[in-house]
């Protein structure tokens, strides 16, 4: 499929690839999903099997302490992830997040910088995948690592 200047449509959309579909979201050809916009959350690298999400921790959200959220490491591990795991998937096919773990090692701070987490696809099964996360602050100490186990929908 060629992407031209016309605006994209349902019908084009759901025709595209897993990997398709997440470079025209990180081109701008694709809205990125609330979640994104909420966050400041963008990819920064698309592949087969590998997503690399950056976001920018601020103020609004900090936990009672004055720390980031747990919450938000979360949710850049389980987004790269899952994207990953997108990404391997044919048109039509789509997944979800069947089991999550997250181990924190250190905290995120408001106005460090950008973070960035790269989620890479470890198997990719007929009806479910796992992927792991790597999450890591501006510095390039690692902040938090992940897995996940994906279950695909309508393979």
């Amino acid at each position: 499929m060629t992407l031209d200047s016309a605006p994209l449509t349902l019908d084009d959309i759901v025709a595209m690839t897993g990997l398709e579909l997440m470079r025209a979201v990180g081109r701008g050809d694709v809205p990125p999903p609330g979640i994104a916009v909420t966050l400041g959350m963008m990819p920064v690298e698309i592949d087969d099997g590998v997503c690399t999400f950056e976001l920018s921790p601020d103020e609004r959200m900090t936990n009672p302490l004055g720390t980031i959220h747990g919450g938000i490491a979360a949710t850049i591990l389980d987004s790269c992830m899952g994207c990953a795991v997108h990404t391997t998937l044919p048109a039509g096919v789509g997944y979800t997040t069947a089991q999550l773990n997250v181990h924190y090692l250190r905290a995120m701070m408001p106005g460090m910088g950008p973070v960035r987490a790269t989620g890479t696809v470890l198997h990719r099964g007929r009806t479910q995948s796992t992927a792991e996360g790597r999450l890591y602050a501006a510095d390039g100490k690692l902040i938090a690592h992940a897995t996940t186990t994906c279950l695909i929908l309508g393979a």
